[in-house]
């Protein structure tokens, strides 16, 4: 018995002479800190790696992405373009005719007339020359979609270009179109070059410019430098119809309905009688 408690005795001993050594306790603090650290730092890593599954197994049935196969990436559009000159050098060209406004002094629009076979029309746009005379680019005011490019006999080469929210651009007048129904133009792009037209064979070579906002001719001067935008606050809109319905020549493979052709022989006495006013 007395062996064991002398061995007893001296394992104490030994045991408390090893705790009152001074790096006893530093050394099992850092080496208790290091064995948690290790811990916290296998859980985050585990934690981060299932999250990160998850979010790729989700992203997989999203359209766009490059798992999905099926569906495209919609390319986002997020600039929003101003209302340009349609013509390649501003500089260059100056307003010939300015566009009818029915809130007009009565000198300002009987200078917006056409004159065409003895009758005056009300000008649905503004008509655009060279300072030279000569003929200039025309380029796209706005970014759109060609939906028309057609020659008139009136009116000469024709482009329309189709925008957002019922926009669209027209240009009359010209000669060497560069472009085609169905093409995407960029604003600033050359369709076409400025030419001549039977209908206002006084502005010679120039381009006739006109903004339609659903169907109404809209004065192009007032929207320049702004946004599509811009016309739901326009307060100056013609309740006119466009240039092509009031005039009598229209191309003869124009189908138009009944109420459009009441419509148009209305018109016609309208400006008959604003022609024979003014004479």
């Amino acid at each position: 018995m007395r062996e064991e408690e002398k061995k007893r005795t001296s394992q104490n001993s030994s045991l408390q002479r090893f705790f009152k050594k001074r790096w006893v306790f530093p050394a099992i603090y850092l080496a208790s800190a290091a064995i948690i650290l290790t811990g916290v730092l296998w859980f985050q890593s585990s934690g981060s790696k299932d999250l990160a599954e998850e979010e790729y197994n989700y992203s997989e049935d999203l359209p766009g992405t490059a798992t999905n196969e099926n569906e495209p990436a919609v390319p986002v559009n997020t600039s929003l373009e101003n209302f340009a000159m349609p013509v390649l050098d501003e500089d260059a060209v100056e307003i010939y005719k300015q566009f009818y406004d029915t809130e007009a002094s009565k000198e300002e629009q009987e200078a917006a007339l056409v004159s065409y076979e003895n009758t005056y029309y009300p000008n649905k746009g503004i008509d655009i020359v060279g300072k030279d005379g000569k003929s200039f680019d025309v380029t796209a005011s706005l970014s759109g979609t060609v939906v028309r490019a057609a020659e008139d006999s009136l009116f000469g080469n024709i482009v329309e270009i189709e925008h957002a929210e019922g926009v669209i651009t027209v240009y009359q007048s010209l000669s060497d179109v560069v472009v085609k129904q169905g093409d995407a133009v960029e604003q600033g792009q050359v369709i076409a070059k400025a030419g001549k037209n039977l209908f206002n064979k006084d502005a010679q070579t120039h381009v006739h410019f006109e903004v339609r906002n659903n169907g109404i001719a809209v004065n192009p001067l007032e929207i320049f430098e702004k946004p599509i935008t811009s016309l739901e606050e326009n307060e100056s809109v013609s309740e006119e119809q466009p240039a092509e319905e009031e005039t009598p020549a229209a191309d003869e493979d124009t189908e138009k309905s009944p109420a459009d052709e009441e419509k148009s022989e209305e018109d016609e006495n309208t400006d008959a009688s604003i022609g024979m006013a003014t004479a």
